[in-house]
């Protein structure tokens, strides 16, 4: 077992796809959106895309790891969406859909590169 002073690093933290999930998620408990149904969606789907990401980089399969790349992308999707239906039926900020659809999309691109 490692000490304190031993750090490993787990293969997800090197990559920029797994930071800009995370800021997704960030944004989307930061939006506050009223409604508990699309609230919980939103999170559960940005929760799942950094999940994903993570378990996508930790697959051998090239195969395998596309596959839950697209997954993540599809989540990273789901979770900016829920937060712009939130703004538009005033449920929150358009401040915040707007920080959502910015990680959203930038996550989307680099998920996309790494599925190629």
């Amino acid at each position: 077992m490692p000490n304190d002073k031993t750090m490993y690093s787990l293969p997800h933290e090197n990559l920029i796809a797994y930071r800009v999930a995370c800021d997704l998620l960030v944004a989307v408990v930061e939006a506050r959106i009223r409604d508990p149904g699309l609230r919980d969606q939103a999170l559960r789907a940005a929760k799942s895309a950094c999940l994903n990401v993570a378990e996508a980089n930790g697959r051998v399969s090239q195969a395998d790891r596309r596959r839950v790349f697209a997954i993540a992308r599809g989540e990273v999707s789901e979770a900016a969406a829920a937060v712009h239906i939130a703004a538009l039926a005033g449920e929150c900020s358009r401040e915040s859909a707007a920080k959502a659809r910015q990680f959203g999309g930038h996550a989307v691109a680099l998920l996309t590169g790494l599925i190629r």
